[in-house]
């Protein structure tokens, strides 16, 4: 088996800086660990906001933390920093090497999407809230088997609210990746960008909120070589 993953981002319209943080860390006992942090509201704020969390949370998991106990110390520390005035959402998806098992951490009320072989497409949808304000938030826990087929996408609300502002429906996230599952769209990077697309183009191609999608698979190894290869592109 191999890990593949995939992330897209963009900014709100005319808003230079995302309040998105995508950070990325190896676990030290194997895998790794991708965490992504909503600011409250956008811009230069909203980043300040979301870069203390993911900062927080990173150097956590770098140092062997389980999750759930990273994801809740960055909540206690967002908490006391803003003395619990701002928030944000927090999802961290990591391959567990010892568990062997995908882990996938929620403090966000948008939903995780899940497909696997067995279960097919379903939701990580629990209530779940936001860190910074509420003294006990703590996050919403699932692991899923490391087998062959799982696919997780994980998204900030930028998503699932494309559409909204002229007047039509939400963007439905989980209809679009129930569509190319149909189609045979397995590949992350293809998932992610699609997904970004749609939800630019329902906003007129000019993006009321921040939006970032994550989407990690386990695919079948290539049998290419022993290499770990990381790609990507950033626009300034």
């Amino acid at each position: 088996m191999e890990i593949r993953f995939a992330v897209a981002k963009i900014s709100k319209y005319a808003t230079r800086e995302s309040g998105d943080t995508l950070e990325m860390v190896e676990r030290p006992h194997g895998g790794l660990s991708m965490v992504l942090v909503d600011g409250q509201r956008s811009g230069r704020a909203a980043k300040s906001i979301s870069n203390v969390v993911a900062r927080k949370a990173i150097q956590l998991l770098a140092e062997g933390v389980r999750d759930g106990a990273a994801a809740r110390a960055a909540h206690d520390y967002l908490y006391t920093y803003r003395a619990g005035k701002v928030t944000a959402t927090l999802n961290i998806v990591s391959v567990d090497a010892v568990s062997k098992t995908l882990v996938v951490s929620r403090n966000n009320d948008a939903p995780v999407i899940v497909h696997t072989p067995q279960r097919g497409l379903f939701l990580l949808d629990a209530p779940s809230e936001s860190i910074g304000t509420r003294r006990h938030s703590k996050p919403d826990i699932t692991e899923i088997p490391m087998e062959l087929g799982p696919l997780v996408v994980a998204f900030t609300d930028g998503l699932r609210h494309a559409g909204s502002w002229h007047g039509a429906a939400n963007f439905d996230p989980v209809a679009a990746v129930r569509q190319m599952l149909a189609e045979g769209i397995s590949d992350p990077r293809e998932i992610a960008d699609c997904l970004l697309q749609q939800a630019v183009d329902l906003d007129g191609g000019r993006p009321r909120d921040d939006i970032s999608v994550v989407v990690v698979a386990v695919t079948a190894n290539t049998g290419q070589d022993e290499v770990r290869r990381l790609s990507g592109r950033m626009v300034l």
